[in-house]
């Protein structure tokens, strides 16, 4: 059901999940899928100890063949062209996740969220947040009930040292690309 679609791929700074979102990058490219690449400031640009930022752009774009989107004017067409079938933002953090509740658009995933949200087509949400179950829980209950918005099913990642820490599970990313797709949220949420 990929084969052919057209799929952004919006990474923002929760950097500790970059090799799980180059898997699940590669399993997009596998199924055929024509993935744009997009990256929030600090994701395309900050160097921390899960890797350098030119080290994280330089492996997706060889695996998509694409350059990276990384600023708004060059985000901003993703909506009035309609370049996407679904935009997926893996990771997405509470901070990004925030900004979408509220329509804040000021980088390029948020950008590119916005973008797709105005022509109805779906935005689906990896959660990356170590307070999605505290400050963040608001945001995320508001979008659970935001048309063309969907979320790939998540759970506790550390519940004893972070419980507040919620985590995408990336075995479920193209059934929930595949559900977001045809209009239904996958279930189960919570795994």
């Amino acid at each position: 059901m990929l084969k052919g679609k057209r799929i952004g791929v919006a990474l923002t700074g929760s950097f500790c999940t970059f090799e799980t979102v180059l898997e699940c990058i590669e399993h997009l490219v596998k199924k055929d899928a024509k993935i744009t690449p997009i990256m929030s400031y600090n994701a395309y640009t900050q160097d921390t100890k899960f890797g350098k930022a030119a080290y994280w752009v330089a492996e997706i774009e060889a695996m998509t063949g694409q350059k990276i989107i990384h600023t708004i004017p060059d985000a901003e067409p993703i909506g009035p062209s309609k370049l996407l079938d679904i935009l997926a933002i893996l990771p997405a953090t509470g901070n990004t996740i925030a900004k979408i509740a509220q329509g804040i658009a000021d980088t390029p995933a948020t950008f590119a969220a916005k973008s797709q949200l105005r022509n109805g087509r779906p935005v689906i949400i990896g959660i990356s947040s170590n307070d999605a179950l505290a400050a963040g829980a608001k945001n995320i209950g508001y979008l659970l009930n935001t048309k063309n918005i969907y979320f790939i099913p998540f759970g506790q990642d550390d519940c004893i040292k972070k419980p507040y820490s919620i985590l995408f599970n990336k075995e479920y990313v193209l059934p929930a690309i595949n559900g977001a797709l045809e209009g239904k949220q996958i279930q189960p949420l919570l795994v």
